[in-house]
């Protein structure tokens, strides 16, 4: 006859499962996400990083980032998101949605990072942000017309829950399939972050077979 487990005691077990678990995906340099979360793309595997202009961790990972978006195969999506944890981060992600809106990312995005980086300019209001614009070709009136629009407003009160969906603490931070968080504590270093992106969408490039 099979014994009865006191309850606290298959608490105990549960507890020493998880915290094994969760050591283990540690020393894989990520994070499983309970529960996974629905992606925006089900038939490829999406990737999303969540980055901050100001971070000067973002900044030194984007080279290598960038490198790593331009080997993947074309089963995989790559979406940048920016990241506002407070208000200086929401402007500069709203800066980020109307060059997304705008269609100019490509111009703007690497001038963004070293002028807040390196130029250490002040861009956060929306006259500072206009003026960066239009030196990017953007006309004024269409820089405003959409830094005011419906659709950019409507990304800037999705930015703060979708941190909160993927339980972030910092940037930069990749989210793998829904499934999977590695950022640079987990990972070690921005090489190893690499690293554990490959793997993961070799994994879930295999799973989708």
């Amino acid at each position: 006859m099979l014994k009865k487990i006191p309850l606290a005691g298959l608490l105990i077990v549960l507890f020493s499962l998880s915290t094994v678990l969760k050591a283990e995906e540690a020393s894989l340099g990520y994070e499983v996400l309970s529960p996974a979360q629905p992606t925006q793309h089900t038939d490829k595997i999406e990737v999303i990083e969540f980055f901050w202009y100001g971070c000067p961790h973002c900044y030194d990972f984007e080279p290598e980032l960038k490198k790593w978006v331009k080997s993947q195969a074309k089963n995989v999506e790559f979406i940048r998101q920016p990241a506002a944890f407070n208000e200086v981060w929401a402007k500069h992600a709203k800066a980020y949605y109307t060059a997304e809106a705008l269609g100019v990312v490509d111009k703007i995005h690497d001038d963004f990072f070293d002028a807040l980086q390196n130029k250490k300019q002040s861009l956060e209001t929306e006259d500072e942000l206009a003026k960066f614009f239009v030196a990017h070709g953007v006309k004024e009136s269409e820089f405003r017309d959409t830094f005011n629009s419906f659709i950019v407003d409507a990304k800037m009160r999705k930015a703060p829950l979708m941190a909160a969906q993927y339980a972030l603490t910092g940037v930069p931070a990749i989210i793998v399939n829904g499934k999977y968080k590695t950022n640079g504590p987990l990972a070690g270093s921005h090489e190893k972050m690499i690293e554990v992106m490959t793997r993961l969408v070799k994994q879930e490039s295999g799973a989708k077979k």
